[in-house]
């Protein structure tokens, strides 16, 4: 506000100056012209004891039209011919009142000063505009004005989006405490041709999407922002990575189905958000049938172990959406359930029925009460040891927790009559080389195992692939390491994985578990796998960094039980379609139910002991698809 009035005053103190310039100019060249012409000044001149007078009237009726057709309410740099027309109309009025009140007064000026002042005020209040308007604009545009002030951006897209963008900007710009009017419009891109050097509300549109690198060096951006919500998974991925690559920050407009538009006032700015790295994968988050969801969660008891974990907290904060009767955590770690019971307790006070019990699931016996004195009625298993390498060297750790832990949750489920068991996989299970994944393997035969007994009780498994942000996932690793100053480590140049977010695991868990008939392996769509290497080189560009040049990528080599590309599918399950197009069912496997109970025992003889070659020997035995690969 204090800017806004100092600008006024200094545009009020500049009109003043120009129409006292204007009289006395007016008055000097009518008295040079007098005294040429007839040897005087009467009757041509105004006198020069009244002149002042003349002055003081003048400016007091143009500041009086200048401020009723708001000419100081205008930002420079968006001022347009139809303003500098209104300016000039006030200062025409403003100056005829004048001198029709001085007429009034019986001290009318000439008509000759009359016309040439006349003439003389509005061209140089006129000129003074434009001249300074263009100035600022080249000074903003050669981020020599105000530069600390404003986020010079780049538009990605000059459509119907940026063209939303520009006008709520232009908006805002009255508004000095909207955030909205620190950002500079400088030039846009877009890949129509027919565009190039064209102008959307008076921005240029310089380049091509491929050019906007070298656009943000060119034009000093300090901000880009993506406003095409309408382009395909493959250009959003492709401009993405342009983007990332110029070093600045990154803010998109969300996919059409996902913007909120209002037929009365449409506001896309509080829409757009700071890039993620999930925005590097190419393609938009998979939706799913809320209805569905609602329904299979509307009023049950839901028991979710491992509730504090990564996938875990995110189910329960979705199903604290869908109206339970009861969440029940279950974690073994209290610091990470504390934390989920404390976001809850914030967001929904008294209303949710929360309960957070430290416990763990290879404790049969607790596990026992917990069933018994709470009856849940839906189960999502999502408590697992889940790092390759650690399990790797704590085979036996890793069979104790994912096999034990998951058939004492399945006999018991089965046990109470739970409605409905659903247990989170992985893409690790398929074609396992490492010991975690074929212990979730062997998870998967125990619950389609008990999908065959035909009780009450419907067993179903959710199988995906990693989890961007998860504890334990790269992504927290390399920006750890990226702050920390220190080199990205990959373990190999080629190695790829599928990738999802977590609100995307944890919906199709939940879908999965709404659209269940027992024994099914749901699989989610999750379209190309990605590059580690590429994902930590936009990890870094979005930092502001340049890889290879300013962080390094250290190449560390594979870990044991790591494999260069995951399955999502084993060979012989196949495919079926559900109505969510990105969601599979695989068949199931048949498992000789006494043959797989008999190993089991087996298995938990020799853990018991702490015999890790053992352990993995008898891994291998179990599941016939385990290569371990030890590196």
């Amino acid at each position: 506000m204090k800017k806004m009035n100092v600008r006024k005053i200094f545009l009020m103190l500049a009109d003043a100056g120009l129409i006292a310039i204007s009289a006395l100019l007016s008055n000097m060249l009518l008295g040079w012209y007098g005294i040429m012409t007839r040897g005087n000044t009467m009757g041509i001149a105004v006198q020069p004891v009244r002149i002042v007078g003349v002055i003081g009237m003048s400016m007091l009726f143009c500041f009086f039209f200048l401020f009723v057709f708001g000419a100081y309410n205008k930002v420079w740099r968006d001022l347009k011919a139809g303003d500098i027309a209104m300016c000039a109309l006030a200062v025409v009025l403003g100056l005829g009142l004048s001198f029709l009140f001085m007429n009034l007064m019986d001290k009318p000026p000439t008509v000759e000063f009359m016309t040439l002042d006349t003439l003389l005020s509005v061209s140089a209040i006129c000129i003074f505009r434009i001249c300074f308007r263009n100035t600022v604009v080249h000074l903003i545009q050669a981020g020599e004005f105000n530069s600390e002030e404003y986020d010079r951006t780049l538009i990605v897209g000059a459509g119907n989006a940026a063209r939303m963008i520009l006008q709520e900007i232009k908006y805002a710009r009255q508004d000095q405490n909207n955030p909205s009017n620190m950002i500079l419009p400088v030039c846009m891109v877009d890949d129509d041709p027919s565009k190039f050097h064209t102008k959307l509300m008076g921005v240029e549109v310089v380049g091509l999407t491929k050019d906007i690198p070298l656009v943000c060096r060119q034009y000093n951006i300090d901000l880009v922002i993506f406003a095409i919500p309408s382009c395909t998974e493959e250009e959003r991925k492709r401009i993405m990575g342009y983007c990332s690559e110029s070093g600045c920050r990154i803010k998109t407009v969300p996919y059409l189905s996902q913007l909120f538009l209002d037929d009365d006032s449409t506001q896309i700015l509080s829409q757009i958000k700071d890039i993620k790295i999930e925005d590097l994968l190419g393609r938009p988050p998979i939706t799913f049938n809320k209805k569905k969801i609602r329904d299979f969660i509307n009023g049950k008891i839901c028991m979710v172990t491992g509730g504090g974990g990564s996938i875990g907290s995110e189910l329960v904060r979705q199903i604290a959406k869908y109206n339970p009767e009861q969440i029940i955590i279950v974690d073994i770690y209290e610091n990470n359930a504390y934390d989920i019971q404390q976001e809850l307790y914030i967001e929904y006070g008294d209303s949710l029925d929360l309960v957070t019990l430290i416990a763990s699931v290879r404790d049969y016996a607790k596990m026992d009460t917990i069933f018994a004195e709470y009856r849940p009625q839906v189960v999502f298993h999502a408590a697992a040891h889940k790092h390759v390498p650690l399990m790797e060297v704590s085979p036996t750790e890793a069979v104790k927790n994912n096999i034990f832990g998951t058939l004492n949750m399945v006999n018991l489920a089965e046990k109470y009559e739970v409605e409905r068991f659903v247990m989170i996989s992985t893409d690790k299970a398929v074609n396992p080389t490492n010991v975690m994944g074929a212990t979730k393997r062997c998870c998967e035969m125990i619950v389609q195992n008990h999908s065959h007994k035909g009780g009450k009780t419907e067993f179903v498994t959710t199988r995906f692939g990693n989890v961007l942000g998860s504890n334990g996932s790269v992504i927290p690793l390399f920006r750890r390491q990226i702050e920390a100053g220190r080199p990205v480590t990959v373990t190999h140049p080629d190695i790829i994985r599928y990738f999802m977010t977590i609100p995307e695991a944890v919906s199709l868990v939940l879908e999965a578990g709404a659209i269940a008939n027992g024994g099914e392996i749901f699989v989610l769509d999750m379209g190309d796998p990605v590059k580690i290497t590429t994902l930590a080189e936009n990890l870094i560009r979005m930092y502001g960094k340049v890889p290879y040049r300013d962080v390094e990528i250290k190449f560390t080599g594979l870990r044991p039980g790591e494999k260069l590309y995951e399955e999502l599918l084993m060979d012989e399950e196949g495919l079926q379609k559900t109505d969510n197009k990105k969601i599979f069912i695989g068949n199931q496997i048949e498992t000789d139910p006494e043959k797989l109970n008999r190993q089991l025992d087996e298995l938990h003889e020799i853990v018991e002991t702490n015999d890790n070659d053992a352990t993995v020997k008898k891994l291998e035995s179990m599941v016939d698809t385990f290569h371990h690969n030890v590196n």
